[in-house]
């Protein structure tokens, strides 16, 4: 009898490859050494919650590793159930430049982009019910 393979979990979130070049060169330019981006989320703006980044000298014992295109993001365990299926991008226009976070959690944004309404993911029973 042949021992079923484990199905690979899908990434928690992922990067386009915009997001992942420009993480990889300011990295390539940090003052001190890190292991990758952690990436959060806090309760504040109009909204109800901001995103968080932030260089990480190591990995925190609950973080979640995402390994894309080259780069290590860590996920804060408390921010996992509100960024699942998060796509981050990188862009630029003639006025400004930043990180996008496409989350299909979110349920609202406040007119300025700086904070954002949501909802942790929910989960299906694996029974049905």
């Amino acid at each position: 009898m042949a021992t079923a393979t484990p199905r690979p979990l899908p990434k928690a979130m992922r990067l386009t490859e915009a997001a992942a070049a420009r993480v990889r060169d300011i990295m390539a330019r940090a003052d001190q050494p890190v292991v990758g981006l952690r990436i959060g989320v806090k309760n504040g703006g109009c909204a109800g919650m901001e995103y968080t980044m932030e260089w990480a000298a190591e990995k925190k014992p609950f973080d979640e590793a995402i390994e894309d295109k080259g780069v290590t993001v860590l996920i804060d365990a408390k921010a996992i159930m509100f960024l699942i299926g998060t796509e981050m991008d990188y862009q630029t226009s003639a006025l400004k430049a930043g990180f996008i976070f496409n989350n299909p959690n979110q349920t609202s944004a406040c007119g300025c982009g700086e904070s954002v309404l949501l909802k942790p993911r929910e989960v299906a029973n694996s029974e049905g019910s």
